[in-house]
């Protein structure tokens, strides 16, 4: 434990910082995995509906830097092309 005031703030704002980057990737796993579940039962609409709901939570997390820009757009891309190859 550091000594130094700033410091000992620090480090109770990383733990809170930490905390709650960790609750978002989180929200963004469990979509990601709807969206996949969806896939693998072969339900189309359903996907649809997870994805567009997933796509929103990445680029929240993407907006609040929690994930980098391209990271994102990324699984963006990788979910969408799940979802569109489901549906031909």
């Amino acid at each position: 434990m550091p000594n130094i005031k700033s410091s000992i703030q620090s480090v109770k704002i990383d733990a809170e910082r930490r905390a709650k980057n960790v609750a978002v990737k989180s929200t963004v796993k469990t979509a990601f995995r709807k969206v996949n579940d969806a896939v693998k039962a072969g339900n189309a609409e359903e996907a649809k509906s997870f994805l567009s709901a997933a796509c929103k939570k990445i680029d929240k997390a993407a907006a609040d830097n929690i994930f980098h820009k391209n990271t994102a757009a990324r699984r963006k891309s990788r979910l969408a092309n799940k979802v569109n190859a489901l549906s031909k």
